[in-house]
């Protein structure tokens, strides 16, 4: 589903982010990017939806090479990813359900259909009885369930996860990965950056560890490897 071939990337004050990096990542996996921060791991996740391109080599997401896409064809690419950030980015003027549906108005959905899509994801999450409320009126965890809802409504090929659970409590963390995971099972590639120790080890996931730009490591069930 992924390939990454001989990818470098140089920012314009010379930082060097990544490396002659190559990977592959089959569809339906669940896979874990850790490392120190500042290691290149948060390049790489921006490359996965063309947030960022590479100075040198190859991405390429279900036979589409990323680096000669023309930028109209972009936000086609982006429905069929899902994006979940650490810090949210949900519009603070609208409600669960706005902030939801927007994912699908933009993109010229009917009323009717966005009406229905939107009430069966928010119950995915478990946020079937919190759609009036905005997002100052929900907890940290609800607020990332509702960035989770946002990212899959699409019902996306890949999610990718920068840091979801960064800003919460480790109960629930848990439960974002809980639901992260039931995601996963339904089929959906899932690709995470994380510091989180305690739930690479526990997950037992593929893990790629990035460090100075470079793949340190990459194990099929493997823990996080890195003091934190």
């Amino acid at each position: 589903m992924i390939e990454l071939t001989n990818v470098s990337k140089t920012y314009p004050n010379g930082a060097r982010a990544l490396v002659d990096v190559n990977l592959k990542i089959g569809k339906g996996e669940f896979v874990f990017l850790v490392g120190p921060s500042g290691a290149g791991k948060s390049t790489l996740i921006k490359l996965f939806y063309r947030d960022e391109t590479p100075t040198r080599g190859q991405v390429q997401i279900n036979g589409k090479n990323l680096v000669r896409m023309k930028e109209r064809e972009v936000p086609y690419l982006r429905r069929s990813i899902g994006v979940v950030f650490q810090d949210f980015k949900l519009l603070p003027n609208k409600t669960v359900f706005e902030n939801v549906a927007f994912a699908l108005e933009v993109i010229g959905v009917s009323k009717n259909e966005v009406k229905t899509r939107t009430h069966a994801t928010l119950e995915l999450v478990g946020l079937a009885n919190k759609e009036n409320a905005f997002p100052h009126e929900l907890s940290g965890g609800e607020q990332q369930r509702v960035c989770v809802a946002r990212a899959v409504i699409n019902n996306p090929a890949l999610l990718v996860a920068d840091e979801p659970t960064g800003n919460l409590d480790p109960e629930t963390a848990w439960e974002i990965m809980d639901l992260l995971f039931s995601i996963n099972k339904r089929g959906t590639t899932v690709i995470m950056g994380t510091h989180a120790r305690a739930i690479v080890d526990k997950m037992q996931k593929r893990v790629i560890a990035i460090e100075n730009g470079r793949v340190a490591r990459d194990e099929e069930i493997g823990g996080y490897g890195y003091d934190t």
